[in-house]
């Protein structure tokens, strides 16, 4: 029996959809350009085709080759030795090709982001990794307010893929359900039962022979071996074979035959596009699929070409792609009409040069596709001829791009549509029409603040008021969400105006003010410190166990990475910083270096527990660290300019917090666990310059780090000295309790960092085998490892309550007359209290209190209070005694207190010294019951330590924390805005809007909003029912909405 071969060796095994349209385009490129020798020499063309056709063995001329039979070789026929070598690699090609079809078959059915197979899925579920995103994910992301559209850039997004420079040919074009959920779950912040390997990437790469893809596919569809049938001959076998291959040929034949029909009924073309039927020359059949549309398979009219590469007309893909999906029709490879290119020129000038013949009856002519549309002009009274649309002549530009005539012209069409329904729908209202259009296309892609702007536009009520200005009314007011959001949806319902902006508006305007916003540089690179700029709020224990003493790690410490909130600080104070340059006419342009001072402040704010909510529970105290921008300098030339400098530096509107944590600060570990990282970010940026860009020019920055915002317990805590009651009294000095009582006023400032880090190793260390009092006498207090860095200073604000205590107390000894009987009871020294206490209530409105504060310390120390005490005590020589004592603290206190002493009070700045012996003298003689071999820590540094820090740093008060003990009652009322069921989303929302509330650039818009009330804003009485609240007519409602 004869075994003819194939009537194809290429790819006609392979389905129609997956043949490339110019395979065989490039046999016929070497002839594209002689078309008009085929219409000129027809006799040479008809010659050529017959020798080729001679050349070209059929199915009939295939040599025949026996059967084996009784051992006997075949015989090859002489036509099968003398196969032309262009056959061979012909049929080598068309392997190739088929192989190469069959493995991108083989790719369809796997995942492109895991490589597993969709046969797992018993529903098949499968998505395409082009393509927009599905309905619920749609719904999803609109709901968190994400901007991504597409599942490219999810996919970028969730498992860190490039997969928009795919090749069909290579990747998989589908993803499955199992990396769908993945995707799904880490946008709506749900726990995920689907895990995915990270660290793992499913790498695809082109056929080869020992293609892993296709020898699992073919050994997936490998059957069960039987055993050979020995009795069924090879010839039965082959008929079998044949039959069924037939059969398969033709149901795809079938299923290619009703697909393409339905095409050509979805682009219904015949009428505008012309038949391949007239071509004037009779060119190869490949040759004209390549011409063609590959859905109406008329002549191209303007070709586009998808991203596989396939080309199409314009009016026919956009019609199949609204009608039968996003899919390429030939191919199934993901397309979407923004997707369409324009083909190569080359193509294009090819297509144009083709002669095809007038259509019309009474005309004979053969014209260029080019010139067809000005030949067929010339019949006008003609029906048979086509209109015939080719834009294919350069690439089609974008429509912004065009001219208004341009525009008028390629939107004629839709005007007239458009016009046409408003004209039957909306009487005539064409501007409505298309505002609305264009309304619905933003909301679908969730640019929902250029819709909110554009909707109040066409209400006619305008845009409101800015995001920043609502954003700064909300943070400074206290509002929660549902509140603002409230307040919101009541005004427009009642002014029928968007006054306020929606609150995603507002989160819009949030990330521009805090941490990780603004791109920056450091040079050198900060060491153990990322490089990445965009870092907003992190936990503050994270890398650690799952919970520290039974509290859950992420509720415990949240906080900005310092150096991001530097430069956060920095952009806000942007404006101020260019202002200053000009104060100083200094050029915009300079760019450096500049000197930023910048104050740290740290203190704990006592019990902040909560009797309500629920989730984990919570340390009971909290701490808070944070920093304020002093001054900022710029080199110009041989000196320093000064171009900012903080008005108010106890103000806790410019102390920004960096770091929040429920911890109590005499938690040693804790607190060095959480401050650590900081403290090493701030040691990283010493030596090493910012480079921020700032009004459009590069600009350095460096940093001085002043640690001066701490109070005497903290300062112990963190430089590893001995708690307040030790015998080494101060902080600044080495001086015992003793020594201070003894000398007074004559002590200078001997501790610093570096030291006490070397006095904590030889306690550590013991190099001397000293015994406990020796080694605790050399040390000088030390007993634990300092982990910040502080400057010697005296905190005003706990200066001034620690002395106002002590007043309190002599008070106290005075009514009972202890310089006269020392040895008085605990209950008579109670009955002094109640009676102090009375009277104060009595004269001075002064409510008794458990514990000394600010406020009670600043009403106690005036001279009112002594003439009110001294009505209770007898003596006229005590009365003198207190008088004095207290005027001499009274002349004595705006020294420390005041931000700048030189310019504030100078003469008290002169007499300080004075003083401070005088004051120093009265305790050792008139108050010598209380004073004899003891003293308080504070008047030991009032009176000792004072004018050594103002002629050191020029100011005490201005580098006090007053900003920041200030700052607590904002935790408790952010705490409260913010109260949620997580405990860590309340500490992040408290945080976030702490920061907010010292932003400089909100608090511009809040003084300005401020100012406006006070001007005597009121509303008209006359308000109707259109205008509820009087805001049409009133001119400063037009004012406020400009701020």
């Amino acid at each position: 029996m004869a075994v003819s071969l194939p009537p194809t060796l290429g790819l006609a095994s392979a389905p129609d959809e997956i043949q490339h349209p110019h395979i065989k385009f490039s046999e016929w490129k070497f002839k594209l350009f002689r078309v008009r020798s085929f219409e000129k020499a027809p006799e040479e063309a008809q010659k050529e085709k017959k020798v080729s056709s001679e050349g070209k063995p059929s199915l009939e001329q295939s040599p025949a080759v026996p059967d084996k039979a009784d051992g006997q070789k075949p015989a090859l026929s002489q036509p099968a030795v003398n196969v032309h070598p262009k056959f061979l690699k012909k049929s080598h090609d068309d392997r190739k090709e088929r192989d190469k079809a069959i493995h991108q078959a083989n790719l369809r059915h796997l995942c492109r982001i895991c490589g597993n197979s969709f046969k797992t899925d018993e529903h098949n579920r499968r998505y395409p990794v082009h393509g927009p995103v599905d309905g619920k994910t749609q719904v999803l992301l609109r709901k968190k307010e994400r901007r991504a559209t597409s599942w490219p850039d999810l996919i970028a997004k969730v498992f860190r893929m490039d997969v928009k420079a795919d090749v069909d040919s290579i990747h998989p074009t589908e993803f499955c359900h199992n990396c769908w959920r993945i995707m799904y779950k880490k946008f709506s912040s749900a726990p995920c039962e689907v895990s995915f390997p990270r660290n793992v990437t499913m790498e695809w790469h082109p056929h080869t022979p020992s293609c892993d893809i296709c020898r699992v596919a073919h050994q997936g569809l490998k059957r069960k071996s039987h055993q050979p049938n020995m009795q069924l001959s090879k010839k039965l076998k082959t008929a079998v074979h044949r039959a069924r291959r037939a059969r398969r040929h033709k149901r795809r034949a079938k299923a290619r035959i009703s697909s393409k029909e339905v095409m050509q009924k979805i682009s219904s073309c015949s009428h505008i596009h012309l038949s391949t039927k007239l071509l004037a020359v009779d060119f190869p059949a490949h040759f004209v699929k390549s011409i063609s549309c590959q859905i109406c398979e008329h002549i191209l009219a303007d070709p586009v070409e998808t991203t596989c590469k396939h080309v199409f007309c314009r009016i026919c893909i956009l019609r199949c792609l609204k009608v039968m999906g996003s899919y390429c029709p030939c191919c199934q490879y993901p397309c979407f009409p923004t997707d369409l290119e324009s083909p190569v020129k080359s193509f294009l000038s090819i297509l144009n040069s083709l002669m095809v013949k007038c259509p019309a009856k009474e005309c004979n002519e053969e014209i260029s596709l080019e010139k067809y549309n000005h030949h067929v002009s010339s019949h006008k009274e003609s029906k048979e001829t086509l209109v015939h649309i080719n834009k294919g002549g350069r690439p089609r530009q974008h429509l912004l791009s065009l001219t208004r005539r341009a525009q008028k012209h390629r939107l004629r069409e839709l005007k007239l549509q458009v016009k046409a329904f408003a004209d039957k729908e909306e009487g005539g209202d064409v501007k409505s029409v298309c505002l609305t259009l264009f309304l619905l296309a933003l909301r679908a892609r969730n640019e929902h603040r250029q819709a909110d702007e554009l909707e109040a536009i066409m209400q006619g009520r305008g845009s409101g008021l800015q995001p920043a200005v609502c954003l700064a009314i909300r943070v400074n007011t206290f509002l929660s969400c549902s509140q603002y959001h409230k307040m919101y949806r009541t005004v427009k319902a009642i002014t029928g105006r968007q006054i306020f902006q929606p609150l995603h508006a507002l989160r819009n305007a949030e990330k521009v003010l805090l941490p990780g916003y603004h791109p920056f540089e450091w040079q050198p690179p900060l060491k153990n410190v990322s490089s990445s700029t965009d870092v907003g709020i992190i936990d503050g224990l994270s890398g650690l166990s799952s919970s520290v003493d039974d509290y859950p790690v992420d509720t415990i410490a949240k906080r900005f990475r310092y150096d991001s909130a530097l430069v956060s600080a920095l952009m806000d104070m942007e404006e101020d910083i260019l202002e200053g340059m000009r104060a100083q006419d200094l050029d915009d342009y300079l760019n450096g270096p500049f000197t930023v001072v910048v104050k740290e402040s740290c203190d704990g704010m006592g019990d902040v527990s909560e009797k309500h909510g629920s989730g984990p529970v919570v340390p009971e105290k909290a701490v808070r660290f944070s920093f304020t921008v002093m001054k900022i300098t710029i080199a110009h030339g041989s000196e320093h300019v000064k171009v900012f400098e903080e008005v108010k530096p106890n103000s806790e509107l410019c102390c920004k917090p960096l770091c929040l944590m429920l911890a109590d600060e005499s938690d040693h570990e804790t607190l060095t666990a959480i401050l650590s990282p900081l403290i090493a970010e701030r040691e990283a940026m010493k030596n090493s310059q910012l480079m921020l860009e700032m009004g459009g020019i590069l600009r350095s920055f460096k940093f001085i780090f002043r640690g001066t915002g701490y109070d005497e317990k903290l300062v112990r805590e963190v430089e590893g000295l001995e708690a307040s009651g030790s015998v080494y009294i101060c902080t600044l000095c080495d001086a015992t309790r003793l020594e201070a009582s003894q000398n007074l006023v004559f002590h200078s400032i001997t501790r610093s960092h570096s030291e006490n880090l070397e006095r904590y190793e030889v306690w550590r260390s013991n190099p001397y085998h000293e015994s406990v009092e020796e080694l605790r006498d050399r040390v000088k207090g030390v007993s634990s490892k300092p982990f910040i860095e502080t400057v010697p200073s005296i905190d005003a604000l706990h200066c001034d309550i620690g002395n106002a205590a002590e007043f309190y107390k002599i008070f106290q000894l005075e009514i009972g007359e202890v310089y006269k009987n020392p040895n008085a009871s605990k209950e008579e020294r109670k009955r002094w209290q109640a009676t102090l206490d009375k009277h104060l209530r009595k004269k001075m409105n002064l409510k008794p209190i458990m514990r000394m504060n600010g406020n009670f310390a600043r009403k106690l120390m005036t001279k009112e209070t002594v003439e009110a005490v001294c009505e209770l005590i007898p003596s006229e020589e005590r009365h003198e005694a207190l008088r004095e004592l207290m005027d001499l603290y009274l002349k004595m206190k705006p020294v420390w207190r005041s931000s700048c002493p030189a310019k504030e009070c100078p003469e008290s700045l002169c007499q300080y010294s004075f003083n401070s012996q005088r004051f120093a003298e009265l305790l050792s003689t008139k108050f010598q019951y209380r004073y004899e071999g003891k003293i308080t820590n504070y008047f030991h540094k009032t009176l000792a330590h004072v004018p050594e820090i103002i002629e050191r740093d020029g100011s005490i008060g201005a580098w006090a924390s007053e900003g920041n003990e200030s700052g607590n009652k904002l935790f408790r009322r952010f705490r409260k805005m913010n109260a949620r069921q997580s405990k860590c989303y309340e500490m992040e929302d408290v945080l976030k809007h702490h920061w907010l509330y010292t932003s400089k650039y909100l608090q511009k818009f809040m003084n300005a909003h401020n100012a406006y009330k006070n001007s005597g804003f009121t509303l008209s009485s006359q308000a109707g029912v259109g205008d509820p609240l009087g805001l049409e007519d009133s001119p400063e409602t037009q004012d406020s909405m400009e701020f």
